[in-house]
């Protein structure tokens, strides 16, 4: 069900040539910018009615206009279930909690005596948050994405989500009931490259989307080459690709806990990774006897969870040792990785890549996708080694703002001619002569 990859009796090797000994699904971003690149095209010269075309042609459904009305987004919330709304309002309660003291403050250096350097943040204008559909209905995604932008003080949130022939071409009644609880009421029935394409472009017709500057959430690796095809036009978060766990576990694991956590995230996509790190061989055996029940009494066994275990991006990776273990998941950086060893407070505070830490047997991954006040929008495919997940600092810009005195410009501007010349930009050093009659001030 799930293959072993055995790094034990050797000295690991560095860098890439780890990397290229770990489990990682195959997923070729720059061989679908060709199929995404028409479609862009295509909204960016014809707006609404592309997106509600291509949107035809995957989602099965023809709609009259993107823009979902306010009334289906309030009923969706009065239909809500009632349980399903008490929890959503828990996980949007503690991502507040959590986001809120994210927030930079400004900050101003008094660099010499009349000189300051002022770091002011200022959010993002206006934002398009992608929420997918497909597989799974994502309300967690809106709440992940739309709390840390309103944190920001973002002022335009706007909401896609692709359109779902069951429900009349609107996306899915659960998606608009998180977006009313959380005051948003600007959403679009536009899923994939379409979506992406909507927000970069805007589409000008009545009922359509005005253009956004940044664009964030998850998506199929469609949404990812749309938003590489984009980027510059566009911000962007992430090229979001398949889900990862990895779990880095000792002999004091419950193997029980162990196998419920991968199958926890196989049940996302075929693509989806489970990767096992372990000193222990005892622990890798048992974890694969569970994994036998546990998938057999799980839902979603023959199109996501078996290929997704079974697959290529997923293994029992056995080591030496916990050191050698976390050289291994740091080499990895996993989307999602779970620390269940001796000890396991310390060994997460020496993990360097990862795009989350969860920490023990009683924070598993499946508490972060909806409940911790984490969030769950992260780096993959190894991304966790420079890049961090969705967060308020997401949707902030830094602008430094100079104020010198003349006093304090004349102290240095030795210094800037000095530079200006080294560098062959004499205009450069003239800009600050100019303003002491061509004279640089004497020191």
């Amino acid at each position: 069900m799930i293959s072993r990859i055995d790094l034990r009796g050797e000295a690991l090797p560095e860098g890439a040539a780890l990397r290229d000994l770990l489990p990682r699904a195959e997923f070729d971003v720059e061989a679908a910018l060709e199929t995404v690149r028409p479609i862009c095209e295509d909204v960016r010269h014809r707006g609404s009615a592309a997106v509600i075309e291509w949107g035809e042609k995957f989602d099965g459904v023809r709609i009259d206009s993107i823009r979902v009305p306010a009334a289906a987004i309030t009923g969706a919330l009065e239909g809500l279930d009632p349980a399903v709304r008490a929890a959503l309002e828990e996980s949007i309660r503690r991502a507040r909690l959590v986001h809120r003291e994210q927030r930079r403050t400004t900050h101003t250096t008094q660099v010499v005596p009349g000189g300051t350097v002022t770091e002011k943040w200022v959010p993002v204008e206006r934002v398009g948050l992608y929420v997918p559909g497909g597989r799974s209905v994502y309300p967690s995604s809106v709440v992940m994405n739309v709390v840390p932008a309103q944190e920001a003080g973002v002022e335009g949130i706007a909401v896609a989500s692709p359109p779902q022939k069951e429900f009349g071409g609107l996306p899915h009644p659960t998606i608009l009931a998180a977006c009313a609880l959380l005051g948003v009421d600007e959403v679009y029935a536009a899923g994939g490259a379409q979506a992406v394409a909507m927000f970069a472009y805007g589409t000008p017709e009545e009922g359509g989307c005005a253009p956004v500057n940044l664009v964030t959430g998850p998506g199929n690796i469609y949404v990812a080459a749309a938003k590489r095809l984009l980027k510059g036009r566009v911000g962007i978060d992430a090229e979001a690709g398949p889900t990862e766990i990895a779990i880095l576990a000792d002999s004091t694991a419950d193997p029980v806990h162990v196998a419920a956590d991968l199958i926890s995230q196989a049940e996302h996509d075929p693509m989806a990774a489970a990767v096992l790190v372990t000193d222990s061989a005892e622990l890798a055996a048992a974890t694969e006897a569970e994994l036998v029940p546990q998938v057999a009494a799980s839902k979603h066994i023959t199109d996501r969870i078996e290929p997704a275990l079974a697959g290529r991006q997923s293994a029992i990776v056995l080591v030496d040792s916990i050191d050698a273990g976390l050289k291994v998941v740091d080499a990895y950086g996993a989307e999602h990785l779970e620390i269940q060893t001796a000890d396991a407070a310390a060994v997460a505070g020496r993990v360097r890549n990862a795009g989350a830490v969860f920490v023990g047997p009683w924070s598993p991954v499946s508490l972060g996708d909806y409940c911790a006040g984490s969030n769950h929008v992260l780096p993959t495919g190894g991304c966790a080694c420079h890049s961090s997940g969705l967060s308020v600092q997401s949707f902030l810009r830094g602008i430094h703002i100079v104020d010198y005195t003349r006093d304090a410009l004349a102290e240095v501007t030795h210094h800037v001619v000095t530079l200006a010349e080294a560098e062959d930009l004499p205009a450069h050093g003239a800009a600050l002569k100019a303003r002491f009659g061509w004279k640089v001030p004497q020191q």
